[in-house]
């Protein structure tokens, strides 16, 4: 890390309106600094300049905690349970983890050394309430109240590949680029949009938006 990325960083959650301790904002650049370290060997991500890193993966990410913590506030959700499909490097997983201490988030990746680095991260970001999971998202039963992926399949295969890991009154949070018209079309039985969530990205010249989904 350059360092230069810091004050981008704070002017993106000024951006974003997201009020973060200068330990978070710490474990937001740390969490960066060791996907870089981790890239050289595992290539978790094809990202490789700090500064875009931070753009397209960091803020990215962000952009969706306000959504996120206004959806279990409106639920009033003290605690709650967040499973993060295909979660890859841990985004956005980790940076829920991070910025959402009440709530305790599962990465679940089909590749080992992708769960094996959210452990590692877990460990030396010290977020106990952050859990590694080698496994298929279909194999998962425990209920969780959020569901989310980002860049990690259709919306159709999304939500029934996860659909018994779903507490009853739970949501799905896809995060997807522009509008996902086509694939809103072919959606399953069994589960239905309540709402499609525009997103502004600080630094990204590039439409994002949450799709937030529940059981029919």
């Amino acid at each position: 890390m350059s360092g230069a990325e810091e004050p981008v960083l704070r002017a993106g959650l000024q951006s974003l309106g997201l009020e973060l301790s200068d330990v978070q904002v710490r474990s937001l650049l740390d969490y960066q600094g060791l996907i870089s370290k981790w890239n050289k060997v595992y290539n978790l991500t094809a990202v490789r300049d700090p500064a875009e890193m931070l753009t397209h993966h960091l803020l990215d990410s962000l952009a969706a905690v306000g959504p996120l913590q206004k959806h279990l506030a409106a639920r009033g959700l003290v605690s709650a349970k967040l499973l993060d499909v295909g979660s890859g490097a841990g985004l956005p997983g980790v940076v829920f983890a991070i910025c959402c201490p009440q709530l305790s988030v599962t990465c679940v990746d089909a590749v080992g050394k992708k769960a094996a680095f959210i452990k590692q991260a877990a460990l030396a970001l010290g977020l106990s309430q952050l859990t590694g999971l080698h496994a298929r998202v279909e194999t998962i039963t425990e209920a969780f109240d959020v569901i989310c992926s980002r860049a990690f399949a259709s919306l159709s295969d999304f939500t029934s590949w996860s659909a018994k890991a779903l507490a009853p009154d739970g949501v799905w949070m896809a995060l997807k680029g522009k509008h996902p018209a086509d694939e809103l079309a072919l959606l399953p039985p069994g589960a239905q949009v309540f709402h499609v969530e525009q997103l502004a990205v600080p630094g990204l010249q590039a439409e994002r938006c949450i799709v937030w989904m529940k059981p029919d």
